[in-house]
Parts: structure tokens; C-alpha cells; sequence
């Protein structure tokens, strides 16, 4: 369990100044609401230089919620924080110690009540806080990856409206020295023990609206808290540069797009940062995990390697002479475990806590790392990573290891919830595999999914005027050339005398120009019982499934119009590239390899698009077009049958290269009494993985001011929005800039945030680069 595994960090600033969110250049730009991948080095370099200076400055971890509100709101690094932002305190959600408290995330800004002046502070740090967790850090295997409000061994308790004890972590000096307390007075209340417990941290049951928000990952839940109960804060004028402003609009979502595009550019850049290492979201500086490596103190390097080797024999057996020894699981929680070393107390308090607490599992990940195979320890343990959340982490020791398979030992598991719950009695043993065929299967060809849904499509207008309606475009309607009518137009159809009428078909695909034999065509009505199509329809070649059409017809007239809408933007989702609105759902389940206005076949693809194929053809769909399926009968579904060896074995290698591509990605359900799969997982039914396809909508980043992607021209012009600057001392802003920003909060619909404040100008929008 020797050796140093920390590497102090060389370079990064590289001497140059550190950039400030209030500074002459914008640290946010449009690109970044895309997405890390989306963003230029140069904005990336800039942005880090930033980020690395505050987790330098700020004590505890920084997690990427907590970095987003520094750049975003304008944390100071010269000691006042937030103190000169335009955060309003006065609006910030209350929290009680002790009592029953709404989502906080990590990131969220809170008010804590106390008997005389509240205390103002920035979560930067929570876990949970369940009250089985034993005082010397051994935890019972049901509370290790127990859902929020179990109850107890298989019992998850009340699934509609969960409760989950949590410790939040507040940084009281978050706001500068003018919302800070005296050292005496914080003394005074962490002994009273009323307000904050005696480390300076906050304990709530903190009350979830359902299981599903309680699973919510942590940036999805911290841009759910700014979207809702922080609204105001997230749109203020004030900030330096406003997500209204880099996604131009405040359409919801747009403005959720563009937060989840932010928050993964800043996890994107402290994930490469040279000088910082990551535990989950919190980010620490390398140079201070060796400091603490090399400490000879309290919780230094020496009660690290202690730590580890804890947990690496705390399930060894102890030797006998005679007789078998039964395997034995042990978990250890890292946040109370640290309390036992000697000298700890007074380390874990206020911000110490989650800084002990994330070197300590940095230190544990990377003994698993460095000396054992896949969690496999030469003393026959296992060791891995059961629980993220609870009690700091739990870590799962397991003797002997050998016999179960291996896996990621980094990637939490929940074996000890699941360990718990009522699995099917085991099967039969599976009988030997037939040999081989000489010839290969060829692939299932896999029906249409959701073919009830073809139909008239969603009626938006029906009156002596017009009737006018709305469906997406189908595979089926690419490859035969039709499209349904809606029977409000089917009754008026009706009373032509000719049974198949012909009609004059008006294409208009919006920003598009179309063939002469596109733009306008006859087309044929063909009436049914009780329905009625379009036939004869020349597609244009950049129709696709899912591509969203609204229909026109007047009534008793000879002309039908079709019309696409077009996007702000050009988006990528999946392998699609559009400019036009579409249905996710439809476009999952059929612009699929092997499907095209030619054809619907399977034969002939290969194992990586096979799987792509099955899963969207064949998962659980959800609302936004993600597709999840059952991972245990893929191969019998690619197939239509039980496959050859050789065929099944490339079907997995397929799926592991799409899972660390993340174009697909692994997931956790439930199968019901009646084998069927749900997703998310049912409280009470045995968990089963799953392949998840969850396509993610990504802006298309193009030159500015053109569209040629291979011209050179104007590919070093950027577009930058308009945003605040801090002036220097002495300095005041021109009249022309003062109107500049009434109009910007116009534009934000902010009626109350007409002057600048003081102290900063408004720069306007323009372009910067050659």
C-alpha cells in the first residue's frame, strides 16, 4: 500500500494573468452553451486559467456546479467572492438544521436561520447522511446504494414523495466579509449546536417530489434548481454575461439546452486541467493532494495509507487450521471512518470535511488503480466502489473476489441494496451451444415500431378557412411516397365527385430551395373507410424520419400546402444534422442504419450498427426520443433468433465500444412479475442493466457570418455577446453604454434592472478576430 500516488502540477497559468468573468473579454461565449467538444482551444485555455485560479483560493473542492456559479456570476479571487455580484440574498431559499428542507443541490446559494442574523453561504458539498451509518464508518449492506426513503433490507419505502437525510457542507465566507460572521460568533453557534451542527454543517431531511428527481444526476438537478427556484438569479442583468444572451432567447428550452451545454464545458475543462485532479464533480489543485500526501499530521499521507489498507483486509478472514471459511462482505463509509484516526475532530470541521473526505477516496481510487487487477487484490479481496453519496462514499470489500466477475471497481454499483432485494430463484444451467453454422444468420429485419401512431397527426386549426395540421414524416411515407390526411380534410374530401381526386401539392421547406418537380406536384387522394392519404408524393432528397410537417388545406379547394419549420440553429442529434423541427421520437425509432427512403433491411450491417439498430427499434421509448432496452435479450432481438457464438461474442465487443464511445450507455431498470422491463427501475422489482440510446442535441458551430465549413476566410471571427465589464477605480460608464443596457434588459424582459450598477459599463455585442 506504499508509494506516493500524487504528482504535483507543473505549469498551467504558464505566468500569464488570470482572466476575471467581469474582465475586458467575456469568459462565457455562445459556444461554450454547446457543449465542451463544441468550444475553440483558445476559449477553453482562457475559461481554465479562470477555473484553476478558483480552486486554488477556494478551500474546500470545488464542484462543477460550484465553479459554473463562479464564472457565471463573478466570483472575486481577491478575497470578497460573491460579495460584488449581483446575487440577491434576500431571495435565496431558507434552510432550518434539522428540519425538513426542498432540493438543494451542490451549487445552490441558501439562507440558514439562525436566532439573530441568518448566515449566507454556497453549497459546495453534500452527501448523505443516513442514520444507519455506524460511528466508526461500518455501514449495513442495505443503506449502501439504497434508493432515497428504503426503510430498510428489500424495503424502499414510500416511492412517491421520498425523504433522505443529507449533510450540506455551506461555505459561510462565500460572500465576502460583509455576509460573513466573526470567528467568535461562528464559535458561538456551532457550540449551541441549534443552527449548524458542531462542525459548522447542516443536517435536513430533505423532502424529494419523486424517486426520479431523487436519482437526478447533479448537474440535471442543480440546472433544475436555476431554471425554478432560482429563475431570477440565473437571468439577472447583472451577471457578465447572461445565458439569454448566449443562447439568444428565453424560451425554457433553449435556456436548459444552453445551461447543460455551460455546465459540461466547465466539467469538460477541470477534467483536463494539468493541474487539478477530479473525484466525481470536485475538483482539487495536485500540488495541494501532494501537500496532504506528504503531511505527517492528522489525516496526512500516513493516515491515508492506513485508510487503504483498512480497506483492503477488512474482509480478509482470519486464518484456521481446519474447516472452510465462508465469504464475508464488509462496507466501509470514508467520511466516518476519518473520524477515528486521532487528531481528526478538529480537521473535519467547516470546509476541512469535504476536503478530507475527497483526497481520501482520490488516495483509495488510486491504490485500486495502481495494485489490483480490476479491484482484485493479490490477498484475494475485492475492493470496490459500492456508494458514491452516502456517508462520503462506501467503500465494498469482498472475500474471496475471485469469484465474482469483474467489472469497474470505480463505478458504484449498489451491490449491497441489490444484495438485499428478492432476485428470481437461479435458472437452469445453460446447456452447451450448438456448433457453429458454416454460413452466418443474417440480422432480423425488425418491424416499425409505434406503427399505431401513423396516423392523422395533431389537428391545429379546423374552420370554414382552413383545416390545418400537424404530424411528423414516417420511414414508410419516405419509401412509398405517401402521407395520412386528417380526417377533418378526409370529410371534405368526401363530397368531390371523383373518387380519387387529384390535388396540387405546395411544398415549402423553410431557408430551402426546392426542384421545380419538389416545389409543386400532383398527387392523388386515396379515400378509405374511414381515412384517407396522399399518394404519389416526390420527397425532396434531404427529407427524413421525423422531419416535422405541417399540412394546409382549404376547404373545397384544389391546392394542399406543406410546410417544414425551421430552427434558430442547425443541431446535430445522433448521426442527423438538421436546420428544421423534428420529432425525437420518430427519428430514434427509424433513421436507423440499414433504413433509408430505399429500403428497411438489416442484412448486411455490421455488429456495432446492428446493436445501434436493435436498441432504437426495439427499447422502452421515452417522451425525448431516448431508447432503452433490456441488454439481456439483444442478441436474441438483433437476430430474431437464439445467434452463433461468434455472432453473440461481437455483438458484446460492439456494445462495449459504443458504451466508452458514449454513443450508448449503460443504464439500471427493473423486470415486473410478468418479465416485462421498466425504466427508470419499479421500487420492489429485481434490477436488470439496460442499453441506453439518449441522443444529445448539439448546436452546429459554423464560421460566423457564413456557411461554408471549408472556407477560411471568417473562420477566425467570433461573435460575443453583450456583457458586463468591471471599470477601474476612478472610471464611470458613458451615457451610450448606459442605454446600451436598458435596452439589454429589455431585450432579458428585466422591467426593474434599467441602470448599470456601479462600478461596471456595459460592452455591446459585436465580433472580434480577423
Amino acid at each position: 500500500m506504499g508509494g506516493d500516488p500524487y504528482v504535483p502540477a507543473t505549469g498551467g497559468g504558464g505566468g500569464m494573468g488570470v482572466p476575471d468573468p467581469y474582465g475586458d473579454q467575456a469568459l462565457l461565449t455562445p459556444a461554450m452553451t454547446m457543449g465542451y467538444e463544441a468550444v475553440s482551444e483558445q476559449e477553453r485555455e482562457r475559461l481554465q486559467r479562470y477555473l484553476e485560479a478558483v480552486v486554488a483560493v477556494r478551500q474546500a473542492p470545488v464542484h462543477t456546479t460550484v465553479a459554473f456559479n463562479a464564472v457565471y456570476f463573478g466570483y472575486h479571487l481577491g478575497g470578497e467572492g460573491y460579495g460584488g455580484s449581483p446575487l440577491r440574498p434576500e431571495d435565496f431559499p431558507v434552510i432550518t438544521f434539522g428540519e425538513c428542507a426542498p432540493v438543494l443541490p451542490v451549487g445552490a446559494m441558501v439562507c440558514v436561520t439562525t436566532g439573530s442574523d441568518p448566515l449566507f453561504a454556497e453549497i459546495v458539498y453534500r452527501e448523505g447522511a443516513h442514520p444507519g451509518v455506524g460511528a466508526h464508518g461500518d455501514v449495513p449492506a442495505w443503506v449502501s446504494g439504497a434508493p432515497a426513503g428504503a426503510a430498510g433490507p428489500g424495503q424502499p419505502g414510500n416511492g412517491t414523495a421520498p425523504r433522505r437525510r443529507e449533510l450540506l457542507i455551506p461555505d459561510l465566507h462565500a460572500f465576502g466579509s460583509a455576509l460573513s460572521l466573526s470567528p467568535a460568533q461562528l464559535h458561538r453557534l456551532r457550540t449551541r449546536r441549534r443552527w449548524i451542527n458542531g462542525d459548522g454543517h447542516v443536517v435536513v431531511d430533505v423532502c424529494y417530489p419523486s424517486q426520479e428527481a431523487a436519482r437526478r444526476d447533479d448537474l440535471t438537478a442543480y440546472a433544475d434548481h436555476l431554471l425554478t427556484t432560482a429563475r431570477e438569479q440565473l437571468l439577472s442583468p447583472f451577471v457578465p454575461v447572461s445565458l439569454a444572451e448566449l443562447v439568444d432567447g428565453t424560451h425554457d428550452d433553449d435556456l436548459r439546452a444552453g445551461l447543460l451545454g455551460l455546465l459540461d464545458t466547465v466539467r469538460g475543462v477541470l477534467d483536463s486541467s494539468d493541474a487539478l485532479r477530479t473525484w466525481g464533480h470536485y475538483a482539487m489543485t495536485r500540488a495541494s493532494l501532494a501537500d496532504c500526501w506528504r503531511d505527517t499530521g492528522p489525516l496526512g499521507g500516513d493516515d491515508l495509507k492506513s485508510l487503504g489498507a483498512a480497506v483492503e483486509h477488512a474482509a480478509v478472514p482470519a486464518k484456521r487450521r481446519y474447516g472452510l471459511v465462508s465469504p464475508l462482505t464488509v462496507y466501509t463509509a470514508v467520511g466516518p471512518r476519518l473520524r477515528e484516526f486521532p487528531g481528526a475532530t478538529e480537521t473535519l470541521t467547516g470546509l476541512g470535511y469535504p476536503a478530507a473526505v475527497c483526497r481520501a477516496n482520490v488516495a483509495l481510487a488510486d491504490v485500486v488503480r495502481r495494485d489490483s487487477d480490476h479491484g482484485l487484490f493479490e490477498n484475494g479481496s475485492r475492493i470496490t466502489l459500492d456508494d458514491a453519496f452516502e456517508g462520503g462514499g462506501v467503500w465494498r470489500s469482498h472475500h474471496p473476489g475471485d469469484a465474482e466477475p469483474p467489472g469497474d471497481p470505480l463505478a458504484p454499483a449498489g451491490q449491497g441494496w441489490a444484495s438485499t432485494l428478492h432476485t428470481a430463484p437461479e435458472s437452469e444451467p445453460e446447456p452447451e451451444l450448438e456448433p457453429e453454422p458454416e454460413t452466418e444468420l443474417d440480422p432480423v429485419d425488425l418491424p416499425l415500431a409505434d406503427d399505431a401512431s401513423l396516423g392523422p397527426g395533431e389537428l391545429l386549426q379546423s374552420d370554414a378557412d382552413d383545416v390545418v395540421w400537424r404530424s411528423p414524416l414516417r420511414l414508410a411515407h419516405l419509401i412509398n411516397g405517401w402521407f395520412p390526411l386528417h380526417p377533418h380534410a378526409v370529410r371534405d374530401l368526401r363530397r368531390s365527385q371523383e373518387p380519387f381526386p387529384t390535388l396540387r401539392l405546395e411544398l415549402d421547406h423553410a431557408g430551402e430551395v426546392l426542384g421545380e418537380k419538389e416545389e409543386v406536384q400532383d398527387v392523388t387522394v386515396e379515400l378509405g373507410d374511414d381515412s384517407g392519404r396522399l399518394t404519389g408524393i416526390l420527397w425532396p432528397g434531404d427529407f427524413f424520419p421525423g422531419l416535422m410537417l405541417e399540412v394546409r388545406r382549404r376547404p373545397g379547394g384544389t391546392v394542399i400546402r406543406m410546410a417544414t419549420t425551421g430552427l434558430q440553429e442547425r443541431v446535430r442529434v445522433g448521426d442527423r444534422e438538421t436546420g428544421h423541427c423534428y420529432d425525437p421520437r420518430v427519428l430514434t425509432r427509424e433513421d436507423v442504419p440499414g433504413s433509408d427512403r430505399h429500403g428497411d433491411s438489416a442484412v448486411g450491417l455490421g455488429a456495432r450498427q446492428l446493436v445501434m439498430r436493435t436498441v432504437r427499434r426495439c427499447g422502452l421509448l421515452t417522451l425525448d426520443g431516448h431508447a432503452l432496452m433490456d441488454r439481456s435479450v439483444l442478441p436474441n432481438a438483433a437476430y430474431g433468433r437464439r445467434p452463433a457464438r461468434s455472432q453473440a461474442a461481437a455483438l458484446d465487443s460492439a456494445v462495449a465500444e459504443l458504451f466508452a464511445e458514449r454513443v450508448l450507455e449503460p443504464a439500471l431498470g427493473s423486470r415486473d412479475a410478468w418479465g416485462q422491463p421498466h425504466y427508470p427501475a419499479r421500487d420492489g422489482q429485481p434490477a436488470i442493466p439496460l442499453i441506453a440510446y439518449r441522443p444529445v442535441q448539439l448546436r452546429v458551430i459554423r464560421p460566423w457570418g457564413g456557411t461554408d465549413e471549408g472556407g477560411q476566410g471568417l473562420r477566425g471571427i467570433q461573435f460575443v455577446p453583450g456583457h458586463l465589464r468591471r471599470l477601474r477605480p476612478g472610471c464611470s460608464p458613458s451615457e451610450v453604454q448606459r442605454a446600451a443596457f436598458r435596452e439589454h434588459c429589455r431585450r432579458l424582459g428585466k422591467a426593474d434592472g434599467w441602470e448599470l450598477p456601479y462600478g461596471y459599463t456595459f460592452v455591446t455585442e459585436h465580433t472580434r478576430g480577423r
